[in-house]
């Protein structure tokens, strides 16, 4: 983390950002692959610390063998930690994929919960995922911060918050609005543009609003 403190960005600015975001990517969604809310809970589940490119590799044989939550709540364990032994912590979170699929058996009659509340309970579903999930699929006024999203707040003197849920509660106060287009748009930014390592800097269209190239972790 730096040390160095780095300047808030004014009332104006931060309109200007939202702005420049919204521009840039009107309609932005994730990249993992999904084809309904239960294949994107457990790829935005999988994704924790763990690359899109990854899930997307892994989880087409996966939703095969599990189509819906009543095989994978029979599941055995080492046969699910086989399509998993690629993503990182695969141990944990193939014993958090079964524990999710019986909790939605036994207290949602097989069907994904629809709301916040009701995901934050589900085994290995923090409030990062339960917002991507409501991000992604209801299109929820919800900000969910990743490293990308951290560190891209960071850089632009949204926040100087030193954990991911402060910084979530920041950005959505500051942004208000448009926060489901706003978390995308800055994990996409952070991913191909904002990198941690090399940031793209030249060129960039928030270049007049970048504080630091300092690497912020979460």
């Amino acid at each position: 983390m730096a040390t160095k403190k780095i300047k808030s960005a004014t009332k104006k600015e931060i309109e200007e950002i939202k702005a420049l975001f919204l521009e840039h990517y009107p309609e932005s969604l994730t990249e993992l692959n999904y084809k309904n809310i239960y294949e994107l809970l457990i790829a935005v589940m999988l994704s924790a610390q763990c690359t899109d490119k990854r899930v997307n590799i892994i989880s087409p044989a996966l939703f095969e063998a599990y189509p819906s939550p009543i095989e994978l709540a029979n599941a055995d364990l080492d046969e699910v930690k086989s399509y998993l032994n690629t993503c990182s912590f695969f141990n944990n979170k193939a014993k958090n994929l079964i524990k999710m699929a019986q909790a939605v058996i036994e207290n949602h009659n097989g069907e994904i919960p629809h709301t916040r509340d009701e995901l934050v309970k589900l085994a290995g579903v923090g409030q990062k995922t339960a917002n991507v999930v409501m991000i992604e699929y209801f299109g929820a006024n919800l900000m969910a911060v990743d490293t990308h999203v951290f560190r891209v707040a960071h850089r632009l003197g949204l926040s100087d918050d030193k954990t991911a849920l402060k910084t979530e509660a920041t950005l959505s106060k500051k942004f208000k609005t448009d926060l489901h287009l706003l978390h995308q748009a800055m994990v996409l930014f952070g991913r191909y543009k904002c990198k941690a390592v090399k940031p793209e800097c030249e060129g960039c269209f928030m270049e007049k609003h970048c504080r630091t190239s300092e690497t912020f972790k979460v």
